[in-house]
């Protein structure tokens, strides 16, 4: 069991990841709907792994990646991206995050995801 922060500007989707980790049996220790705000519910939070979703408002995903490995350089991001943001998605990737889902996702393809990390 992983203790786990969710980063999306989507309530509806921080809810659903919510519910899918949840019942793989992890712990969602917090939320965060911006970069900006994951980078500081990391800093206080020191969660397992991050999930990421890529297009935010304030500050994207593979910017706070790239601050969130310089607090900690093993940091476990996964990045949550929409059809057609591959190249966002290999910019993470550069930046230091471990995986991708692409949405809408499956709990299947989250379990595989957060296993394959951790």
């Amino acid at each position: 069991m992983a203790k786990i922060l969710i980063t999306d500007d989507a309530a509806f989707m921080r809810m659903q990841l919510k519910d899918i980790l949840t019942k793989l049996g992890h712990e969602v220790i917090g939320e965060a709907e911006n970069g900006q705000v994951a980078i500081e519910k990391f800093q206080e939070l020191q969660p397992e792994l991050v999930t990421m979703d890529i297009t935010m408002p304030e500050m994207n995903g593979v910017e706070a990646v790239k601050e969130i490995k310089k607090i900690n350089p093993n940091a476990k991001v996964i990045m949550c991206s929409a059809m057609g943001q591959q190249g966002m998605v290999v910019e993470a990737i550069q930046a230091g995050a471990k995986d991708f889902i692409v949405k809408p996702f499956t709990p299947e393809r989250i379990g595989e995801a957060v296993n394959k990390v951790l």
